[in-house]
């Protein structure tokens, strides 16, 4: 790799049982430093090497520290995919080198990037297949939406944070998500609130049904450290 990263980690919560249901893996400088620092060096020449070593560092990271039976959530760059099972290969050497078990590990992509849906397809059924969550992220602010939704169901939904924030003044955003919730949960799909940054949000959402949230009212990500959230259930 042409520059060195490392990762931070926030916990995403189950606030109905007070346990960490994952630790998504964020990217950070060496360190310590914002995303930016790094993101912006990555390019179409060195796209594929990053994610490959985006995901090995989360997981050795995590071979180390994660507590308990606590998933780990590692963003990935369907763009640097260019055949599934070839680039998984280095992914599942890293896992059982560490003895972090494969199916602790949940693939997230976001919506925002646009990409050819039948490949984007091609990678989460793969991932699917071989014993890995898969999950969206941001939903509700990207590209597909829907209609990926139709066409693929992952295990996991991260609403987009717009969609939370100040929600619990804001009846239009209220009614929505309890509209979303209600089609995740008969499509059997497990919704996750992000960004979440006040008690008042975070009462509104537990009220509504949701119970796993990740944000800054329960704990920011910390640098190469497992925090436990604050949080009572």
């Amino acid at each position: 790799m042409p520059f060195a990263f490392s990762m931070a980690f926030q916990p995403i919560v189950n606030t109905a049982t007070g346990a960490v249901f994952a630790y998504e893996a964020l990217v950070r400088g060496p360190a310590g430093e914002g995303a930016a620092s790094v993101l912006g060096a990555v390019d179409e020449t060195n796209r594929y090497a990053f994610d490959q070593q985006c995901r090995v560092k989360a997981i050795e990271l995590a071979g180390r520290g994660a507590p308990g039976s606590a998933r780990l959530s590692i963003n990935f760059m369907p763009n640097a995919v260019y055949e599934p099972r070839a680039c998984i290969r280095l992914t599942l050497a890293t896992a059982e080198r560490v003895g972090f078990a494969p199916e602790r590990i949940i693939f997230e992509f976001t919506e925002n990037e646009k990409i050819e849906t039948a490949h984007l397809l091609n990678i989460v059924r793969t991932y699917k297949d071989i014993g890995f969550a898969t999950a969206i992220d941001d939903f509700g602010a990207g590209h597909a939406g829907l209609t990926l939704l139709a066409r693929f169901q992952p295990d996991i939904v991260k609403l987009d944070m717009d969609l939370v924030r100040d929600i619990d003044t804001d009846r239009a955003k209220r009614i929505m998500v309890r509209h979303m919730l209600a089609m995740l949960s008969d499509l059997g799909i497990l919704t996750i609130c992000e960004g979440v940054e006040t008690m008042g949000e975070l009462a509104v959402l537990r009220d509504l049904g949701v119970e796993l949230i990740q944000g800054y009212v329960l704990a920011r990500p910390a640098f190469e450290q497992f925090e436990t959230p604050r949080f009572a259930a």
